[in-house]
């Protein structure tokens, strides 16, 4: 199919080649030129502009930081739905809160434009391993004709219900993330101040009921306090709002997200922001007097 693919980051730009590998014809356009050429080099074509990946696309897809990139990109003049044919199909990859997916889905359905929102998990190398997760709100027709797309950069890829759900899902995937990463944090700090190894009593864990994916893939690294980023401080933070505030809308009571929240939010007042989310573990050994803090 021809392609349009907005947004050529970290995450954007792995994605965006593999839909070239598959054999689709990409256009892509992202506002640092120099993503374009990479695209251009892995076999995709730069766009000029948001009209120029758009025109003559079967399918658009974005992938934007936060929801005002999502609203401009789509929504504004000149946008997505300004200068998409009929039928065509925009997949928004971003993670953004519910009720702008919902107010898009309404926005393109005046313009026969049809709409899904497909937020990922898995990170940076969900998405250069074209392994992620994809949880998928809209009509189950259109997630049929999206499917083949979806399959050349996502291995679990799941429709859970109506425009909007698949930010829902999104939010509780990042609020337990979150969550097992500062449990994890906390159990590095009590092992190394009882004097037991970390790595040892991890591996421990790892086998056992606490086990978990980030136990797996991370917890060699937390101990090595090894925090490159695979997905940022910053953009958890981000998340961590989206979260808290579905959860408002839904009027339901998430104490134990909101303290997750906060500590996320240290991380970033702490200067952590740039880091991996791990990096929550300097937030906790600061908490408990085991590091001084950094200026």
């Amino acid at each position: 199919m021809k392609l349009g693919f907005i947004g050529l980051g970290v995450m954007g730009a792995p994605m965006a080649a593999h839909l070239v590998a598959a054999g689709h014809d990409v256009g892509g356009y992202d506002v640092t030129p120099a993503a374009g050429e990479k695209l251009r080099a892995a076999g995709g074509r730069a766009a000029t502009g948001v009209a120029d990946a758009v025109a003559g696309a079967d399918v658009v897809i974005t992938m934007l930081p936060n929801h005002p990139q999502v609203e401009d990109v789509v929504l504004a003049g000149g946008g997505v739905l300004d200068t998409a044919e009929p039928g065509t199909l925009l997949i928004d990859m971003s993670t953004i809160r519910p009720e702008t997916s919902i107010a898009i889905a309404e926005a393109a359905r005046d313009r026969k434009i049809r709409v899904l929102d497909a937020p990922v998990s898995g990170g940076q190398a969900g998405a250069e391993q074209a392994s992620l997760s994809i949880m998928v709100g809209g009509l189950e027709e259109d997630f049929a004709a999206a499917k083949p797309v979806l399959a050349a950069v996502g291995k679990t890829i799941v429709h859970v219900g109506p425009h909007g759900a698949g930010q829902v899902v999104k939010a509780a995937n990042q609020l337990v993330v979150g969550g097992i990463y500062g449990l994890v944090a906390e159990a590095i700090v009590l092992l190394e101040a009882s004097g037991v190894d970390a790595a040892t009593g991890l591996d421990v864990l790892a086998g056992g009921l606490a086990g978990s994916r980030i136990l797996e893939l991370k917890r060699q690294s937390m101990v090595d306090r090894q925090f490159a980023p695979g997905f940022r401080i910053d953009l958890h933070h981000k998340d961590m709002g989206i979260a808290l505030a579905a959860a408002r809308q839904a009027d339901v009571a998430l104490p134990l997200t909101g303290l997750v929240a906060q500590l996320v939010a240290a991380g970033r007042a702490m200067g952590y922001g740039s880091l991996d989310h791990s990096a929550l573990l300097k937030v906790v050994e600061q908490l408990s007097g085991r590091v001084p803090a950094e200026v």
